[in-house]
């Protein structure tokens, strides 16, 4: 542990050399991660908001399991592929526009959204607020590593995951108590003050950052074949279970998924500004870190979702009452960050990340073996908070081992990776979890468990129902077993990734 602690910090040392230089006055890291931090609370707290009050917008619309499942896939997919598009973006352009513009985006749709006449323009508006959303966390942990030095970097990350987990656990919350008071127009509507001084803030703040990029090229070709292999298998697996497995949509989904993977990798190493920048990955803790990203957000995001579905479908609670008994997991993060921050300058991202994971394994088990129409709220309230402690204690060792791997030029690439790697955990997660709770359930019982109303079923299907959750959270522990794998495998960082020009 000592020897790899003693290599990280020499691999920061060395990434002193490809900080950004800077006009003007000296900027304040700190104000620098008070506008990242409106943009993290504005989309995280929409995003938790909807989480709770799917049931309620599903309902509005007469939307059925197929509809209710892209109101959250919508925005996930094309977040997904749009951050690591943006990241070359970022790379060549320059961070500060683009965050900006991505603020401004995501609250003008945010208003718009409230006022969506029918559900196909409430997806085609929460598309478009991805688009911003993925401009804002693309840019997001960038500007914090080009703002703070190395000795203080790991409590700037830290406080980044600290105010994203409160977002996440005033989302539910706020999410539930406006959804039941006042209409779920009002969870997007909330965010518009945040996004408008976010918006005005970062001008003043962020005025003396570098702005200009690299100027390099962009990959469009990489990104197109991205968002339709992509896109193939989201569909096929978020409709797998409603259509079949051997329908002639599915299977084509995967088929694009297939077919187009090893294109992607024969186009990108022939790419003249390639977006997946292959040689970051001749380092292995880099690369077991990234992977370790994608299991943890895999095996974390649905915790929530699940939990709420399944406490206003099954155990009968409002939105409200579901928003406040999904807290313990982001309250776990909230806790959990700050000590992360603290740590990760003294503990190797190995042992610390691999805590974290192994905690969060913990409260799936809980999970697991608790969920029941007669379970005690005490023990699930638990599993659900070591889930979120878990998180918390290995993102912020975990994104700091990634992000000074590194030169800065390839910050925006690293990050627009590491994020994606993060929101595809959700994707799939979204997707896969929903599909094992639905998939040995009748047409007219999935419908309920999206509506969040089962008084009617039987016994059996109330069975059926709880065994689907509980298959679901095993997924997600086997998930963040392979997580505990690839953290462990990390190794010495290679010095030869440092030392890439742009």
């Amino acid at each position: 542990m000592k020897n790899s602690a003693v290599h990280e910090k020499t691999s920061d040392t060395r990434q002193k050399s490809h900080l950004p230089s800077t006009s003007g006055p000296p900027v304040n890291p700190w104000m620098v991660l008070s506008v990242t931090s409106l943009g993290v609370i504005l989309v995280m707290v929409n995003l938790g908001g909807l989480n709770v009050v799917l049931p309620t917008i599903a309902r509005h619309f007469h939307a059925g399991a197929a509809i209710a499942n892209w109101i959250l896939l919508s925005f996930m997919l094309v977040n997904t592929v749009l951050i690591l598009v943006f990241g070359q973006f970022s790379d060549s352009f320059g961070r500060r526009k683009l965050y900006l513009l991505g603020m401004g985006l995501f609250t003008v749709v945010s208003l718009a959204i409230g006022f969506a006449a029918n559900v196909w323009i409430f997806l085609a508006l929460r598309a478009l607020q991805a688009a911003g959303g993925a401009l804002i966390i693309t840019n997001n942990t960038a500007l914090i590593t080009d703002a703070f030095p190395q000795a203080s970097l790991g409590k700037g990350l830290g406080i980044n995951v600290l105010v994203s987990s409160a977002a996440q656990l005033a989302g539910p919350v706020i999410g539930g108590v406006i959804a039941s008071q006042f209409g779920w127009q009002w969870v997007f509507w909330f965010g518009v003050p945040i996004g408008v001084i976010g918006v005005l803030w970062g001008i003043v703040v962020l005025r003396h950052l570098p702005s200009k990029g690299s100027g390099k090229g962009i990959d469009w070709w990489g990104g197109i074949v991205t968002f339709v292999a992509l896109s193939g298998l989201i569909v096929s697996l978020s409709e797998g279970s409603s259509l079949g497995w051997r329908s002639f949509a599915v299977l084509v989904g995967f088929g694009l998924f297939i077919v187009l993977t090893p294109l992607l990798i024969w186009l990108e190493r022939r790419a003249v500004t390639p977006m997946f920048d292959f040689t970051l990955f001749q380092d292995r803790p880099y690369t077991m870190a990234n992977a370790a990203t994608f299991l943890n957000a895999f095996a974390r995001v649905s915790v929530v979702l699940l939990a709420s579905l399944y406490m206003q479908s099954v155990m009968h609670l409002d939105t409200f009452w579901a928003g406040i008994e999904v807290i313990p997991v982001t309250l776990g993060m909230l806790i959990a960050s700050p000590l992360a921050g603290s740590w990760s300058s003294k503990v190797s991202a190995r042992v610390l990340s691999t805590l974290g994971l192994g905690i969060s394994a913990a409260g799936l088990i809980v999970l697991m073996l608790e969920f029941r129409p007669d379970a005690m709220y005490l023990p699930i309230g638990l599993g659900m908070g070591f889930v979120g402690f878990g998180s918390g204690l290995f993102l912020t060792p975990n994104t700091r081992s990634i992000m000074t791997a590194v030169p800065a030029g390839r910050r925006g690439f690293a990050n627009g990776l590491r994020s994606m790697l993060q929101n595809m955990g959700q994707v799939l997660s979204t997707a896969i979890s929903l599909t094992i709770v639905t998939a040995a359930l009748p047409r007219r019982v999935q419908d309920a468990v999206y509506a969040g109303s089962v008084s009617r079923l039987s016994a059996h299907d109330m069975a059926l129902i709880t065994n689907g959750y509980r298959w679901a959270f095993f997924a997600l522990l086997v998930a963040t077993g392979l997580g505990m794998g690839a953290s462990l495998l990390r190794g010495q960082r290679r010095s030869s990734i440092t030392r890439h020009a742009d």
